[in-house]
């Protein structure tokens, strides 16, 4: 079992930056693909960004354009997400979440592990 604590949220104006953390224990996250996903009341969850287990490939979802950038330390056993320039539309629970192996989904289905989620609030 992977167990996943999210850090790092909290309120900042629009244009400014959050840098989220996820640290995991139970199990290595070296061999774990690494996503984040965001929820907002009423909707579903929403992809973000992901990492493979090496680290060697991201993937973001369109809305992002540059602003977010993941990275793992697999020494620390941790994931993080630098966000940048956040828009009042970038307001939601932010989860972290852990995928046996290597996937290129973008799917909260193919995440087996998650966070409770950490809140991020951006004032206009």
């Amino acid at each position: 079992q992977v167990q996943l604590v999210e850090s790092g949220g909290g309120l900042v104006q629009a244009g400014g930056s959050l840098r989220l953390s996820c640290a995991a224990s139970g199990r290595t996250l070296s061999s774990y693909t690494m996503g984040w996903f965001r929820q907002t009341p009423g909707k579903e969850r929403e992809f973000v960004a992901r990492i493979t287990p090496g680290a060697s490939g991201t993937y973001y979802a369109d809305f992002v354009q540059g602003r977010f950038t993941i990275s793992r330390d697999n020494a620390k056993n941790t994931v993080s997400l630098q966000m940048n320039s956040l828009k009042p539309g970038d307001a939601a629970v932010y989860f972290c979440a852990a995928a046996t192996g290597f996937t290129y989904s973008t799917s909260s289905y193919a995440y087996a592990y998650w966070g409770q989620g950490t809140q991020v609030t951006v004032s206009s």
